[in-house]
């Protein structure tokens, strides 16, 4: 089934974000390396475009920070509403708040407004090992936490955070951040910097909705620099820019450990101040221009290595889904070795067959629309909301552009007149009508985050199946190919891109609570059945 066309085709404000918006609310560094100025600058190099509202201005350079004022409360909401009233903002990173005014201020900021991300570098000890906030500004900083996202604590706060002393190894860092994810129903990004070793470990520790986590580290070697100044503001910068990008925090934290990585490694060519000096944000632009997202190395049940040059199913976005897609993949396999499957790559499929194919497509892409738009109306998160109005407006258009050529030559029935038939009394098949009847059956009775948690994993296969499907004749594809412009849409950035957002939104309707997980997972193993049932049908005109 073709499925979203290139994301090119829509306007940008309605697919995933190629360049997002992202909000910093901190204090400012004069001197530049850290604050609102480290954070522009990480928005930018990691491939957003950045902006700040100021909670202090702080005189400091790269020996500390001298002084401090802070502006009233109420001029802080004002900067805020002044962006949010005119901007759509795709992410927030929050750093220095400072008093407990500013923090609820922003946090009923964050109520009313509800931002898809939120990041928050708690900015709450100082390099000296001095706190920085009082009792109160703490205990406002904590309730803060259930607006969160990601929370990004180096070892002091964390163990602020959870009213504890600082962990003294990695694994009691870990217990630290799992006990800190828990607490709060945040992820949580355990940063070891603070301990000793060669080797510099993150952790992402994300809650899975089951009274456990999904903890994934990501570890770079240790750099001999004094200039770390803001690299705790940096970091958290990037995490917010990129899960914009990527929709999957482990991609998210790869790719900002990477940036990171290089920026400390090269922060001695600045020469910035004659104390702890910034590090080097921009060195990949200036050296390479902004580097593509790392490709996904992991490995899918049939195709081998996946790389960034080869057409690939994209990979799970984190242990829930990929327990779902390996459950599936005997059934997959299946899937690949149908009649229609090995006809179309090989092109040796009847044109008549395809004919009957395109036909059945066009139907069910009416009603994979509507159970995209219901994914929508009943989506928790405006990002959510977005994407999936998108994927619905894109299949009716993929209905319309790339099936009326198709059908015309093929020997289908023309999709006017398959449009035109009221729904039901349209040519669909008996795959057809299961597959709608599917995605489409509701049952009132179920709450509303129910029905989207089994939506998310009705439709998922739609997409993710068919990237596999897709990857797989891509690489039979040829010139002279009788479906060669077909398959051509199998490569298409904006369908991969898509699926990955997907994905990534199924892995966090998979970490919340065991009745979506299990209306999820029936509902995705459901459709993939579907997926199998439909491509053998193609053959049966």
């Amino acid at each position: 089934m073709e499925r979203l066309a290139s994301a090119e085709t829509l306007p940008p404000s309605d697919t995933g974000r190629s360049i997002p918006r992202v909000l910093s609310i901190a204090g400012t560094d004069p001197s530049g390396g850290a604050g609102i100025q480290a954070d522009l600058k990480s928005i930018a190099a990691t491939g957003g475009y950045g902006m700040a509202a100021v909670t202090a201005l702080v005189a400091q350079n790269t020996h500390g920070v001298r002084s401090v004022h802070t502006p009233p409360a109420d001029f802080l909401l004002q900067q805020l509403e002044a962006v949010s009233d005119d901007v759509v903002i795709d992410a927030v990173k929050i750093g220095m708040l400072g008093t407990a005014e500013l923090t609820q201020t922003v946090g009923r900021w964050l109520a009313e407004v509800r931002p898809p991300v939120v990041v928050l570098d708690p900015v709450m000890v100082a390099t000296s090992g001095d706190r920085l906030l009082s009792t109160g500004a703490e205990k406002a900083l904590r309730d803060l936490l259930h607006r969160v996202d990601l929370v990004t604590p180096n070892l002091p706060e964390l163990a602020v955070l959870l009213q504890e002393e600082p962990a003294a190894t990695w694994d009691q860092a870990l217990d630290q951040g799992r006990r800190l994810a828990g607490t709060y129903s945040t992820a949580v990004l355990v940063k070891g910097g603070h301990l000793a070793g060669e080797t510099a470990p993150d952790a992402l520790v994300v809650p899975d909705g089951g009274g456990g986590f999904a903890v994934t580290e990501v570890s770079s070697a240790r750099v001999a620099t004094k200039n770390t100044h803001g690299t705790g503001c940096s970091l958290s910068a990037a995490m917010a820019t990129l899960f914009v990008r990527t929709g999957n925090w482990v991609r998210t934290l790869t790719a900002a450990k990477a940036w990171l990585q290089e920026a400390l490694e090269t922060a001695d060519r600045l020469d910035v101040g004659t104390g702890h000096g910034p590090v080097n944000h921009f060195q990949g632009v200036w050296e390479r221009g902004l580097d593509p997202l790392p490709p996904d190395t992991s490995r899918t049940p049939d195709a081998g290595p996946v790389s960034a040059a080869a057409s690939a199913a994209p990979a799970p976005a984190g242990v829930r889904t990929a327990a779902l897609w390996e459950a599936t993949a005997g059934l997959r396999a299946r899937i690949a070795e149908l009649d229609f499957i090995r006809g179309l790559g090989d092109g040796s499929l009847d044109h008549g067959a395809f004919g009957f194919y395109l036909t059945q497509d066009a139907i069910y892409l009416r009603g994979y629309a509507r159970a995209m738009a219901r994914a929508s109306e009943l989506a928790p998160r405006l990002q959510e909301q977005i994407f999936w109005a998108a994927g619905a407006r894109n299949a009716l258009e993929a209905e319309l552009d790339l099936h009326r050529n198709w059908l015309g030559t093929a020997g289908g029935t023309g999709v006017e007149q398959v449009l035109a038939a009221p729904a039901g009394t349209d040519p669909s098949g008996p795959a057809t009508r299961g597959y709608l009847e599917h995605l489409l059956g509701r049952d009132r009775s179920v709450e509303e985050h129910i029905q989207y948690a089994r939506l998310v994993g009705a439709v998922l296969p739609c997409f993710w199946v068919y990237a596999e499907v897709g990857a797989r004749l891509q690489r039979l594809n040829h010139t002279a190919h009788p479906y060669r412009e077909w398959l051509d849409t199998y490569a298409d950035p904006g369908f991969a891109a898509a699926t990955e957002q997907a994905i990534g939104i199924l892995e966090t309707v998979l970490a919340r609570n065991a009745s979506e997980r299990q209306a999820a997972q029936e509902a995705f193993t459901g459709s993939v059945q579907w997926e199998h049932d439909f491509f053998a049908a193609g053959t049966l005109p």
